[in-house]
């Protein structure tokens, strides 16, 4: 029987070999090569993260089981899977597609998709003047044709949907979309993009589901290169819950705290200070959108791994960004009750995370050499009744 509250973990799947990471960086390239080569790029910094479990491959179906164990063990309820969904078809997927849905034990977890549909860059490291500059080459566009959408979703739901561990709302599969203008652009407007959802949801139905739960990641303030706040663009020019709303989503939710809070202290800002902006935010946003907010816990920032690690570290963009300083597991334990609460006096019970293991991001609930479990286990201890 689930518990009172659902706590599901972004998962981001850049830990296993892909033939496009191949092509880009050579032969056996994974993300993990970031991690063992990121250095503290200022004073005190805790860099490089080591993995307790080492750098393992989170395609082999093993090695998912360990992390599916260790997450429903702590009170981890699903993962959802950054999925990438480009022009020339799927990216990044056998962690999910080989590990997830090979683990022998996958029915102790649920899962879903969170469609990352943002242009992917070359970031993997990002040097200091492509982000001084501005000018980071795109190497697969998000937006994709209609004729691809069409295929995707057949994909999503035959693949996933019908899989029983998928992670559902009232009967609906959960779809999550990252970037709403990406969305938008692919289909030339607003009215389009909406039909587009709606064909989805109808070919859900079709499959034999009660319906499709569209859950959408809102963010004011982008991350990314060439990320865009929804009122700065013209195709969406209006409110963002009149747009939500008329596109058809259910419910919408945050993927990282700095999506709404700026880090405007370098190289450090205080984690539970941005705790506390994050839930001044929360509670204005549930006031200006009239669809159901899942809030967001962000275990930390520190995305200095994905800089070139000779060159100077300056607040010149992503990823040469502050950090959230002060993230040890008790005060990240003071955080999650902290939300516990504010869910509690809405009464709203999905919480996402961010993240499960984004390691180049320093946002990982997975244990490293430092505090072990003690992530894991400050949410056990808050969420597990």
């Amino acid at each position: 029987m689930p518990g009172k509250y659902q706590v599901a973990a972004y998962y981001f799947p850049n830990y296993h070999h892909d033939p496009q990471n191949e092509v880009v960086h050579g032969g056996g390239w994974n993300e993990w090569e970031l991690v063992k080569r990121a250095g503290p790029r200022y004073p005190g910094q805790r860099q490089p993260r080591i993995p307790l479990w080492g750098y393992e491959d989170e395609s082999d179906p093993l090695v998912m089981a360990k992390k599916i164990a260790a997450a429903a063990d702590h009170g981890v309820d699903a993962f959802i899977f950054d999925w990438y969904w480009y022009e020339q078809g799927s990216y990044l997927e056998r962690g999910l597609d080989d590990g997830f849905l090979g683990a022998p034990n996958n029915q102790r977890l649920k899962f879903a998709i969170h469609w990352a549909n943002h242009d992917w860059i070359d970031i993997h490291p990002a040097s200091y003047y492509n982000c001084a500059t501005n000018s980071h080459r795109i190497l697969y566009p998000g937006t994709i044709s209609w004729q691809n959408y069409q295929k995707m979703v057949d994909h999503v739901i035959e693949r996933y949907f019908k899989h029983p561990s998928y992670w559902k709302i009232d009967g609906a599969p959960y779809f999550s979309i990252y970037d709403l203008l990406s969305f938008v652009r692919s289909f030339g407007g607003i009215q389009e993009a909406a039909s587009a959802l709606a064909y989805f949801r109808s070919q859900t139905r079709a499959a034999g589901f009660p319906n499709l739960h569209l859950n959408q990641v809102l963010w004011n303030l982008g991350v990314l290169p060439g990320e865009k706040a929804l009122l700065t663009d013209e195709l969406c020019p209006r409110n963002p819950g009149e747009v939500l709303q008329e596109l058809g989503f259910d419910s919408f939710t945050s993927y990282v705290w700095i999506h709404h809070i700026p880090l405007d202290s370098l190289p450090e800002t205080d984690f539970l200070h941005v705790c506390r902006q994050y839930l001044k935010y929360w509670d204005q946003v549930v006031t200006e959108i009239a669809l159901p907010y899942y809030p967001n816990a962000t275990m930390g920032w520190d995305s200095s791994p994905r800089t070139v690690q000779s060159e100077a570290f300056a607040n010149v963009g992503y990823p040469f960004t502050s950090c959230l300083g002060g993230n040890k597991p008790a005060r990240f334990k003071e955080a999650l009750q902290l939300i516990k609460e504010r869910m509690d006096e809405l009464d709203t019970h999905i919480l996402t995370i961010n993240a499960w293991n984004e390691w180049t991001e320093g946002s990982y609930l997975e244990p490293d050499t430092v505090h072990g479990m003690g992530y894991l286990e400050a949410i056990r201890d808050v969420f597990v009744q």
